[in-house]
């Protein structure tokens, strides 16, 4: 498809100003016949250079894994494999729920070259997305034409639950600046029970860390070296109802859930325990504890197509379908985001649960409900809206007492701040010894 350009449309109206002056200044019409005369030469000459194909081949480097939420990076590879050069811009075709920036690409090859231009892509949702080619833009070699072309260029890409902030916690782990994230350096309330290894005594030791046989074998004071049980399980119990599809920033509340799961399993991982995953209200997945290698990546490719339903969640089934899939005991994290017609049900859910398991509840909170209270009370609706808001926060308060008294880990945030609370809380639970 041949269409012209901005210059080309420029030369015609500059042509159609001249034959209005032309009107009023007889004089001038011979040059103005002129002008039009060779504009039109040039313009079918110029059209006939853009009518041959160009040689052109293009590849696309884009990872096989996008976290969602993330700006990532896409490259193109454009080689001009004819003896004449090019002008040309490049657009890439994505699906809609892909934001684009930095598009298009202008370049220009010389006969026989090659460049390299990127741009940048936004995924705004989990699932699998296809490229199926790019728009190429030639310039004739007046630049009065543009030819588009589409070059077939596939490529297939999975977008996950945003999984750089474990490179982020790894990263200031190594330089021991977790305090970055909001993760707290627990003071320890004991020792571990799991015997790690043999010392020599330091000052400060208690009597009763002594190894006495092996004091004697060596002559000298030898204590032992106790660390956190390992080899436990932790089951993250993740809401995919309707109340999760909540957004805030951009991002939703199932999205910013998976991305805590992830860093919390990544920790939980490296300390010695197995993850395990179970969804419910919206997909249904069981991932059974496993402790590998692979075992965050295994949860990641679980989780990378999960959704968000309209339908309400069921706490109860979900309650009997644990108890029956996960005999041993574990440490459950339920994530979910709870309303007053909800509270009874998430109640008996964790009572149920709480017999055989230890749970962590965190009830995400929206962000809007901290912004209001913090917004000043103007008039008779506003003081309506304050009273409402009361209300709803003393309902959500009651159930976390309740949960607390029975025994349950609660946490009640905003899903930004999830992940260094969710992290806080296994850190704490780990330290105590409760599992």
């Amino acid at each position: 498809m041949i269409f012209p350009s901005k210059p080309h449309i420029a030369l015609w109206l500059g042509l159609g100003a001249v034959g209005c002056m032309a009107s009023y200044l007889p004089e001038t019409a011979f040059f103005w016949r002129m002008l039009t005369g060779l504009a039109v030469g040039c313009a079918l000459l110029d059209s006939f250079s853009s009518l041959r194909r160009p040689l052109l081949s293009v590849e696309r480097t884009v990872h096989h894994n996008l976290p969602v939420s993330a700006w990532s990076r896409i490259s193109l590879n454009i080689v001009n494999e004819g003896g004449h050069s090019l002008s040309l811009q490049l657009h890439d075709h994505c699906d809609a729920d892909i934001r684009i920036r930095h598009q298009p690409c202008s370049v220009i090859l010389p006969p026989n070259g090659k460049a390299c231009v990127s741009y940048e892509v936004y995924p705004t949702r989990r699932g699998q997305f296809n490229f199926p080619g790019l728009d190429v833009f030639i310039d004739s070699p007046l630049r009065l034409w543009q030819k588009k072309s589409f070059l077939p260029c596939i490529s297939e890409t999975k977008v996950f639950p945003n999984f750089r902030k474990i490179r982020h916690y790894a990263l200031l782990a190594t330089h021991h600046n977790l305090s970055l994230m909001g993760i707290k350096r627990l003071t320890r309330r004991g020792e571990g029970n799991e015997f790690h290894q043999l010392r020599e005594y330091r000052q400060g030791d208690s009597l009763q860390k002594i190894d006495w046989k092996a004091t004697s074998r060596y002559r000298r004071l030898i204590s032992k070296e106790y660390q956190d049980e390992r080899d436990q399980q932790i089951i993250f119990v993740l809401d995919c109802g309707r109340r999760m599809h909540h957004a805030e920033s951009g991002r939703s509340h199932l999205d910013q859930a998976l991305s805590s799961i992830l860093l919390l399993a990544h920790v939980a991982a490296r300390q010695g325990d197995s993850v395990g995953f179970y969804s419910f209200g919206g997909t249904q997945k069981w991932v059974p504890p496993q402790k590998t290698e692979n075992s965050v990546r295994t949860l990641l490719l679980a989780m990378y197509d999960l959704k968000s339903s309209t339908a309400a969640s069921d706490y109860l089934r979900t309650a009997r379908d644990l108890l029956a899939l996960q005999t041993r005991r574990s440490l459950m994290v339920i994530v979910t985001g709870s309303r007053a017609e909800d509270h009874d049900d998430l109640l008996q859910m964790a009572r149920q649960l709480r017999r055989r398991h230890l749970l962590v509840v965190a009830d995400l909170r929206e962000k809007i409900l901290d912004e209001t209270m913090q917004t000043p009370v103007a008039g008779f609706n506003g003081a309506l809206r304050y009273q409402a808001l009361q209300h709803y926060l003393g309902e959500r308060e009651a159930l976390l007492k309740q949960l607390r008294h029975h025994g349950i880990y609660t946490l009640d945030v905003t899903a930004e701040h999830l992940p260094p609370a969710l992290v806080n809380s296994y850190l704490e639970i780990k330290s105590s010894g409760s599992l």
